[in-house]
């Protein structure tokens, strides 16, 4: 591992665990990036390494197991890119070295998971840095810097919508199963109950959703299975300060101008901003009109179809960590609440009722 002394200059070096689809977003963006490289991947599929490989545009080693790439004494950084059901076994091993580590979301599958984890994590000098990137897509960042200045006043309301294409085919269809996604509200909008939380600047203490499988993959057989994974549902969420949250997607809905809006709502003002879009929308009670505020995606972005360039964008800012010392933007406690809050709302469709946050015993 790169000394404190030399890494304020020295090349950041990476470690890949997991080289498919967002492994390469990973691996394609940490290229375009002075002073970083990914040196090692691992994945226990060969094909999916070689066009990892690929895409790092520049000599890696590869391995199949990622014990061997832990080994190594070279590293600075490693990115857990694999699938969902796999993270909570591959943070174990990480967890155990002195590397700063980005996991993807979501962190865990499972509420118990994500709970030892941050037990392992407790009191780890290396950072901890869980990959919801949407944090960092440019209309989103911008649309928080505005709340930022209160020129919503006292927060009360924030509403998100997802319409878009159903789930992309994944190596071995781990994806068209609950018990390896943790569940929809889990696997995708652990991004969006991130950002309510955000938004909110409170912890959540009851949701409510309705939800169902009501027009994908319900034709789809694998070894004799067909696959449970939720395509729609509407989640109501309380956070402790009052502020209310709501959630709408639908996986069916591709056909629309906009793949997600995003609306805030205070006592003063109200804030809309959009996906596909580079501006937010400023409208103030009791004034004509509202002031459109920039939000472009940065010129130096090399791949802003990458979900807006929010990875690059946040590889930018781990690395700044990283060389600074700098505590994670994004801790293990945010990965915890993103899944406890998409776990709650599978609950709540499952039987049919409010789920209170306190009856998961969390003790934070």
């Amino acid at each position: 591992m790169t000394t404190t002394s030399s890494r304020s200059t020295a090349p950041v070096r990476y470690g890949i665990i997991g080289s498919g689809m967002m492994g390469c977003e990973h691996i394609l963006d940490i290229a375009k990036i002075d002073n970083a490289e990914v040196v090692a991947l691992s994945d226990p599929v060969q094909s999916s390494l070689d066009f990892a490989a690929a895409c790092a545009g520049r000599p890696v080693d590869t391995y199949h197991d990622h014990r061997a790439l832990l080994e190594r004494d070279d590293l600075d950084a490693v990115v857990i890119a694999s699938p969902n059901f796999t993270h909570a076994a591959l943070l174990a091993d990480v967890l155990a070295t002195d590397l700063a580590v980005m996991v993807e979301k979501p962190m865990c599958t499972t509420i118990a998971d994500c709970l030892d984890v941050r037990q392992r994590a407790a009191g780890r000098e290396a950072m901890t840095w869980v990959g919801l990137e949407y944090r960092y897509i440019p209309v989103v960042s911008t649309l928080l810097k505005q709340l930022a200045t209160g020129v919503c006043g006292t927060t009360r309301m924030v509403s998100i919508r997802e319409h878009r294409f159903p789930f992309l085919v994944k190596v071995g269809d781990w994806n068209r199963f609950s018990e390896n996604t943790g569940g929809t509200l889990v696997e995708k909008c652990c991004h969006f109950f991130d950002l309510m939380r955000l938004v909110a600047g409170a912890e959540p203490t009851r949701v409510f959703a309705s939800g169902g499988q009501d027009v994908n993959h319900r034709d789809e057989v694998y070894d004799g299975r067909v696959p449970d994974i939720l395509d729609n549902a509407f989640v109501v969420v309380d956070f402790a300060n009052g502020v209310r949250g709501a959630l709408d997607l639908s996986m069916f809905a591709e056909g629309g101008r906009f793949e997600q809006e995003i609306t805030v709502v205070g006592d003063k003002a109200k804030l809309e901003t959009t996906f596909p879009g580079n501006s937010v929308f400023v409208g103030r009670r009791h004034e004509p009109g509202v002031v459109e505020v920039d939000a472009p995606t940065p010129a130096d972005v090399p791949y802003p179809e990458f979900h807006g360039g929010s990875s690059y964008l946040e590889h930018l800012r781990f690395i700044e960590c990283l060389r600074t010392g700098s505590p994670a933007e994004v801790t293990v406690d945010d990965g915890l609440w993103s899944v406890v809050m998409g776990a709650a709302a599978h609950r709540s469709i499952d039987e049919g009722r409010a789920v209170h946050i306190a009856e998961y015993e969390l003790g934070l």
